[in-house]
């Protein structure tokens, strides 16, 4: 009599707060249309915590982990072995446990912020003027692939300057790149994309940027998701903003290049854009 087989590959997201996280769910989703058989949890890890319970999981069997808010670039220290993408981000938000010690970091952030931007939202960055808000690590895993498009000027702005250098210094950036405090950004005219990495808004705060940033015409992207408006899409839409958008897509188009990394199969993502990205 065959045997049946109960036993499935174990991922997690890793995180601290990481309640709140939509990945075991996509991720769910994602296994049931390909028919992979694995299963997927939350893991609640404090910062110092954060090896260890990344070799544990490893040693129990874990094949890998999803890595958000505060980890990225612990995830990116430990890794024994880098993709291109979280080499240049010095940050992985995706680990694959080859075994105990051998650790593969993977940065997706990007790749799933420019599909979400370039193909479910049919936006043509050439010659576009790009403000990113915020030079936080949220920044630094979608930082590269906007370099690499053919943009006119990228500013990037930051409450202080030092940190937003830092990166443009890491990233080894083009001419037209810019640095900016928040406090200036009154004077630096209207952009076409505006992206908002930073957390302003989402502890109860109140939203507020120099709406002189916006036009008719402009783009807003928020990092952050919620099932709710968040309060840098509704300061953007309050302003006259052209489109603004929560971060579902993006969310949902990395969580899909993370599963093809772990699983060599490429799920689609259409279902999951239709359920969430309409927020």
């Amino acid at each position: 009599m065959e045997q049946t087989q109960t036993t499935n590959d174990q991922y997690a997201v890793i995180g601290y707060p990481v309640e709140h996280s939509y990945s075991p769910e996509i991720h769910r989703i994602f296994a049931q249309q390909t028919g992979e058989n694995l299963s997927y949890e939350l893991l609640p890890v404090e910062p110092e915590n954060f090896e260890a319970a990344v070799r544990k999981f490893a040693a129990t069997g874990g094949k890998g982990l999803n890595v958000t808010v505060p980890h990225k670039e612990a995830a990116f220290k430990l890794s024994s072995e880098l993709g291109p993408e979280a080499q240049r981000a010095h940050a992985a938000n995706t680990l694959s446990l080859l075994s105990t010690n051998e650790v593969r970091g993977d940065n997706t952030d990007g790749i799933g912020l420019l599909r979400d931007l370039t193909q479910n939202n049919h936006l043509n960055l050439n010659g576009k003027r790009i403000l990113i808000l915020g030079a936080g690590g949220a920044a630094r895993g979608i930082l590269p692939p906007l370099l690499d498009s053919d943009f006119a000027e990228l500013v990037l702005a930051n409450r202080t300057v030092e940190k937003a250098n830092e990166l443009v210094e890491l990233f080894n950036a083009a001419e037209n790149l810019f640095v900016c405090p928040f406090n200036q950004l009154g004077e630096m005219g209207s952009f076409d994309l505006i992206v908002n990495a930073t957390s302003a808004g989402l502890k109860g705060e109140s939203f507020s940027f120099p709406h002189s940033c916006l036009g008719s015409w402009s783009f807003c992207y928020d990092l952050a998701y919620s099932a709710k408006q968040t309060p840098f899409v509704q300061w953007a839409r309050d302003h006259g903003a052209g489109n603004a958008v929560q971060g579902w897509g993006m969310l949902i188009e990395q969580a899909a290049e993370s599963f093809a990394i772990w699983r060599d199969v490429r799920p689609d993502t259409a279902p999951l854009l239709q359920k969430y990205a309409n927020h």
